[in-house]
């Protein structure tokens, strides 16, 4: 079972991390737009079972994920399933229209700019993730993708926090993008 081990960090300046890891060596990408389409499920509560289910779109690209409910107090590791959507707006449409005809409605739309690399850290690949999220801010995420041994998770947590700490990141934002942009929307947030 794959499990992806991810810590967020809200951050005033974007440039201040990047040059952090170019000093260490890591380069970041160029911008890519990744547009999120959340879908609610027709007999459960994802805000209730801390599950989540969407589309991503990159260009013509686009993913369905299934994201399971967090497992540990202090990362956002859980359980992802990620499978590739036909490339193009045919292929994407047509999966709407199926989770439609299987009751999914579409709930929300979360767009970021996001500049990524990956960082070879304690011999482990660390996806490094600079995101601008209109409504939001800027945000770096930091994620591995690990087994479900405990052993192997624990490691994993470990390593995202060597990371954080050498980029100088504290304070991590366990909650997604879609829960931050809707408490925002009810006024919740800052």
């Amino acid at each position: 079972m794959r499990f992806e081990v991810e810590q967020k960090f809200r951050v005033q300046s974007i440039e201040f991390v990047e040059q952090r890891l170019q000093t260490i060596g890591t380069s970041i990408g160029t911008p890519v737009r990744q547009v999120d389409l959340y879908f609610s499920h027709p007999a459960r509560d994802f805000s209730i079972t801390d599950e989540a289910f969407r589309i991503r779109s990159v260009e013509d690209d686009h993913f369905l994920t299934y994201k399971g409910p967090k497992v540990d107090s202090t990362t956002k590791t859980r359980r992802e399933i990620e499978l590739p959507i036909t490339a193009g707006d045919e292929g994407l449409s047509q999966w709407i229209e199926l989770l439609e005809a299987l009751g999914f409605r579409p709930t929300m739309e979360v767009t970021k700019l996001r500049r990524s690399s990956v960082l070879d850290w304690m011999q482990q690949p660390v996806e490094v993730a600079l995101d601008e999220v209109p409504g939001l801010g800027n945000f770096v995420e930091l994620e591995l993708v690990t087994d479900a041994d405990e052993e192997q998770l624990d490691s994993a947590r470990s390593v995202l926090a060597a990371v954080a700490g050498k980029l100088g990141l504290e304070q991590s934002e366990r909650r997604s993008y879609l829960e931050l942009l809707l408490e925002k929307q009810l006024g919740n947030v800052d």
